[in-house]
């Protein structure tokens, strides 16, 4: 799996051989804590996708998800999520379900029901 920074907003992840990688096109552009979060949905899309891809014996290998973000502020937050996929061997009859698929990640699912957080001393 590769994940690209493609911007201080926006992350690409390919399914790639080997270990997990994050590459930036600049050595001074940082992982943030932005690129996390969206890399977390990014992965949890794709995993979906790929094992229902399995499933259905469809070929998977040039499924890429990318994640893009706007902020919002009181309080400074992500306010937009925009995803997208890329599948060019996706069957036109199978995009619907694919989507329907995607919307099952727990990720997609928790940011659509926030959960509580409480921050205290351990």
């Amino acid at each position: 799996m590769k994940i690209t920074l493609l911007s201080d907003h926006a992350i690409r992840l390919d399914a790639t051989v080997g270990p997990m990688t994050i590459e930036a096109p600049t050595a001074e552009q940082q992982y943030s804590p932005f690129h996390m979060l969206a890399s977390g949905l990014a992965y949890c899309t794709f995993s979906v996708l790929y094992s229902w891809a399995t499933h259905a014996k469809l070929d998977a290998s040039a499924l890429a998800i990318e994640v893009r973000w706007e902020f919002a502020e009181d309080p400074h937050r992500i306010g937009t999520i925009h995803m997208t996929y890329e599948w060019p061997n996706l069957p036109e009859q199978r995009r619907a379900a694919a989507i329907r698929v995607a919307e099952t990640c727990a990720i997609h699912n928790t940011l659509l029901h926030a959960p509580t957080v409480r921050i205290g001393p351990a």
